[in-house]
């Protein structure tokens, strides 16, 4: 059976189809098949958050009515999302940690000194196919774009 977690991961709580629907039914008329349906993605996963559950009941509910609606149904259970309280982890040479206030002086140069890779990339993708041409050209390689 599937858990649910609230709060703490040591008191997670058996899923309830029926107290879910009492939740949703509040905001529109939504049947046990569609919140399966909604939910099947997660069926993968033993246990679940409570967040997990709220996001299928905005879809829900947005599709059967209007996103005000939905909106509503998303305050009245906005207090388990923690906006602004995620604490953002970093993975520094085998340590997880939050800051670096702790640290010595040798393991902070090392961090500093670490090449650090983004999600975006430095140069964009005009130049970067502009070099890929180039460099094509220059071993006589055609170079076929989109």
């Amino acid at each position: 059976m599937k858990k649910i977690l609230y709060r703490n991961p040591y008191d997670a709580e058996n899923f309830d189809m029926k107290r879910y629907l009492k939740s949703l039914n509040k905001y529109a008329k939504i049947s046990e098949k569609e919140a399966e349906e909604a939910l099947a993605a997660f069926d993968q996963y033993e246990t679940m958050h409570v967040s997990c559950l709220i996001e299928a009941g905005i879809k829900l509910i947005e599709e059967k009515t209007d996103k005000k609606t939905a909106k509503a149904y998303f305050m009245e259970h906005e207090e388990y999302f923690d906006e602004g309280k995620f604490e953002r982890l970093r993975r520094i040479t085998g340590y997880l940690v939050g800051t670096l206030d702790r640290w010595n002086d040798a393991k902070k140069a090392e961090e500093k000194a670490r090449v650090k890779h983004s999600v975006n990339s430095a140069i964009d993708d005009a130049a970067r196919l502009a070099a890929l041409e180039t460099q094509a050209m220059e071993h006589n390689v055609a170079y076929a774009t989109r």
